[in-house]
C-alpha cells in the first residue's frame, strides 16, 4: 500500500544504478561497504540487499536498476517485484525523484502486491507500506492499480467460471455502480436485433452468446467508445485447435478485460467524455449448431462473410460490435482483442500492435505508452494486402488464403465496418505473462490501460 505520511520507523530504499555503484558505495561506512562487498551487490538490475543496522534490525535497502545508460524513463517494472522481497514494514525513499519517476515507482510498488486467490487458501496479509514523495496522486495511482487488478481477475478467472454470462454479469454490474444506461442482447434476441455475426460465433455453446451496451456520462462531451472481444473459450471451433494451443485459451476475452478496466478508470475519474462500452460475449465451441468453414453469414453493417476458418471468430464477433458503435459517428473508436498469434509473432507478447486510421493520434498513443511503461508499437493498415480478403461468393472472407501478415489482415477485415468514426485505434494485445519475472508472475497482464488512460488524459482533459 502507499502513505503521505511519514513513519517515525521507515527504512529507506536505496535506487542504485550500475554504473553509479560506485559513487554511492563512496558514501557508506565501513560496516556497511564490507557487507555490500559480501554479499556481492553492484546495483545490477532487479538485484536487492537488505542492509542490517545495530542489533541485526534492518538499516536499509538497496535496489538495482541495472545501467542507466540508454534509458531516459524509469519503469515502473523496476520497483514491481521489491515489496515480495523485503520484510513488512514502512518504507521510503532515501532520494529525490522526479515526479514522474516517482510516480512509475509507487505504481509498480503496487502493481507487484497483486494476488489471484480464487482457488486456494489465501497467503498471510502483508503490510508492506511505501510513504510516497509529494506530489505523487495516491488516488489516481490506487485508481490504476484497482483498474488493473479488475482486469486480470478477469482473465486469470478459468472459463467454467468465466463464461459469457459471468462476463457479461462482471459488465453489468460495473455499469450500475456508475449508473450507467445499460443493456445486455441474449441469444435469439441477437438476430432480432441485428448481430447476426454474435450469434453465429456463439450459439454451439451451452450459454447463450451476448452482447453488453452501457453508456455513461454527458452527451455533450466527446464522443469515445470502446469495443471488447470477449471470446470466453476458443476451442477454434470446427476448425479446431490442438491441444496444446487450447491451454491459455481462458484469456481470449482479454480485450474485454481490458476495455472494462479502462472504462472503470475512466468512470472512477470522471473524465469529460461521453463513453461507450461494447463487449460481444461468447464462448466458441463445438455442436451439430457450430458454424462451419464454408459458410457465409450475415453482419450488422451488410456485408456478408465467408468463413474460411472458424478459429478467426474473435474478428466476427467484433465487426457487429464495431458496426454498431460505428453508427454514433464517435469522436474515439477503441478495440482491443486477443486478436492474432501473427501480432505475437511478430511483436511478442510484451508489446501490443497498434492499428490506426490516424496516424498522429497513434503516434502519441506510443509515446505516452512508452512514458507509462505501458507500450504499444504502430503497425500499418497495409492497403496492399486489402485484395487477401476476397471471396467468390461474398463480400469479404474472414481470413487470408496466404500464410503472411496475418495482424494486418486481421486489422484491415476491422477496418470494413468502421466508416464515420473520427478516429479508430485496433489493439491487438496477447493479456498474458508466459515468465516469471520481477512482479509480473505468471498470469494474466493488463496491457493498454495505464497508456490509453493517460491518452485520453491527454487528448480531452486539458
Amino acid at each position: 500500500m502507499l502513505t503521505t505520511v511519514a513513519h517515525a520507523a521507515s527504512i529507506p530504499i536505496h535506487l542504485v544504478y550500475e554504473d553509479a555503484f560506485e559513487e554511492w558505495r563512496a558514501a557508506l561506512d565501513a560496516a556497511t561497504n564490507a557487507w555490500v562487498a559480501a554479499n556481492s551487490f553492484k546495483g545490477e538490475r532487479f538485484k536487492v540487499i537488505l542492509i542490517p543496522g545495530s542489533g541485526g534490525a534492518l538499516a536499509a535497502v538497496a535496489l538495482g536498476l541495472g545501467k542507466r545508460a540508454g534509458r531516459d524513463e524509469f519503469s515502473c517494472w523496476l520497483a514491481a517485484g521489491l515489496p515480495d522481497r523485503i520484510p513488512d514494514g514502512h518504507y521510503h525513499l532515501a532520494q529525490s525523484m522526479p515526479l514522474a519517476a516517482a510516480k512509475q515507482f509507487a505504481f509498480g510498488w503496487l502493481y507487484g502486491q497483486y494476488r489471484f486467490e480464487r482457488y486456494r487458501r489465501a497467503g498471510p496479509v502483508r503490510s508492506v507500506v511505501l510513504q510516497v514523495p509529494d506530489g505523487v496522486d495516491v488516488v489516481e495511482l490506487e485508481r490504476l492499480r484497482a483498474a488493473a487488478a479488475f482486469a486480470r481477475d478477469l482473465v486469470n478467472t478459468p472459463a467454467n467460471d468465466m463464461t459469457p454470462q459471468a462476463l457479461a454479469d462482471a459488465a453489468i454490474a460495473l455499469a450500475r455502480r456508475h449508473d450507467c444506461r445499460h443493456r445486455e442482447i441474449v441469444g435469439e434476441a441477437l438476430l432480432e436485433q441485428r448481430f447476426p455475426a454474435v450469434h453465429a460465433v456463439g450459439r454451439a455453446s451451452a450459454v447463450a452468446p451476448r452482447l453488453v451496451d452501457f453508456e455513461w456520462g454527458d452527451p455533450a462531451h466527446p464522443k469515445v467508445t470502446l469495443v471488447g472481444k470477449g471470446v470466453c473459450f476458443d476451442s477454434g471451433g470446427l476448425d479446431i485447435k490442438p491441444g496444446a494451443s487450447m491451454l491459455l485459451m481462458k484469456k481470449d476475452m482479454g480485450g474485454a478485460a481490458a476495455v472494462l478496466g479502462l472504462a472503470q478508470v475512466i468512470m472512477d475519474a470522471k473524465l469529460p467524455i461521453r463513453l461507450r462500452v461494447i463487449v460481444p460475449a461468447v464462448e466458441n465451441a463445438i455442436a451439430g449448431n457450430a458454424f462451419r468453414p464454408g459458410d457465409v453469414i450475415a453482419t450488422r453493417k451488410g456485408l456478408s462473410v465467408e468463413i474460411g476458418n472458424t478459429d478467426a471468430e474473435g474478428r466476427l464477433i467484433l465487426c457487429d460490435g464495431l458496426a454498431l458503435a460505428d453508427e454514433e459517428k464517435p469522436d474515439l473508436l477503441i478495440d482491443m482483442a486477443t486478436l492474432t498469434g501473427a501480432a505475437r509473432v511478430a511483436l511478442g507478447p510484451e508489446l501490443p500492435a497498434l492499428f490506426s486510421n490516424d496516424d498522429a493520434a497513434a503516434a502519441e498513443l506510443v509515446r505516452i505508452g512508452l512514458v507509462e511503461s505501458d507500450p504499444l508499437w504502430h503497425m500499418p493498415l497495409w492497403p496492399g494486402y486489402d485484395d487477401e480478403l476476397s471471396s467468390k461468393i461474398a463480400d469479404l472472407n474472414n481470413v487470408s488464403a496466404s500464410g503472411f501478415s496475418g495482424a494486418i489482415i486481421a486489422a484491415l477485415f476491422l477496418k470494413r465496418f468502421v466508416s464515420d468514426a473520427r478516429t479508430w485505434m485496433h489493439i491487438d494485445l496477447y493479456s498474458w505473462n508466459g515468465k516469471d519475472r520481477p512482479g509480473r508472475p505468471v498470469g494474466a497482464e493488463a496491457q493498454c490501460i495505464r497508456a490509453l488512460y493517460a491518452f485520453l488524459k491527454t487528448r480531452y482533459a486539458r
